[in-house]
């Protein structure tokens, strides 16, 4: 079984989670910049002595498929490593994938990460 993780963290800790990631035997990663809000609902900003709502966050989003049994270790990395203790750390998602091809080889599943 593969599963894919999808972590979205603050965009100053993605370096530190990636060095992490690599040393916990991550061999890849997609990495996105987003913008989004929870718990933090955006915040205010004064642009030129106005004030303006930002109601979305800058967040990095990345996404990493593993092998089942790498899964958990993979999302305690993530944790440990991202986590400032302030709000809007970041979420992480782990779901089933039903198939993974490797489009050079044709691999398939677990071979093809």
């Amino acid at each position: 079984m593969v599963k894919l993780i999808i972590a979205t963290i603050k965009p100053f800790k993605l370096e530190e989670v990636r060095e992490a990631l690599t040393e916990a035997g991550v061999r890849g990663m997609m990495v996105t910049e987003i913008k989004g809000f929870g718990s933090q609902s955006g915040h205010t900003e004064i642009y030129r002595g106005a004030e303006y709502a930002v109601n979305f966050v800058p967040k990095v989003k990345i996404e990493i498929v593993v092998a089942e049994p790498m899964a958990d270790q993979i999302v305690q990395t993530i944790t440990k490593t991202a986590q400032t203790g302030k709000i809007g750390d970041g979420k992480i998602f782990v779901l089933d994938v039903e198939q993974a091809v490797r489009v050079r080889t044709g691999e398939t599943n677990e071979d093809a990460i």
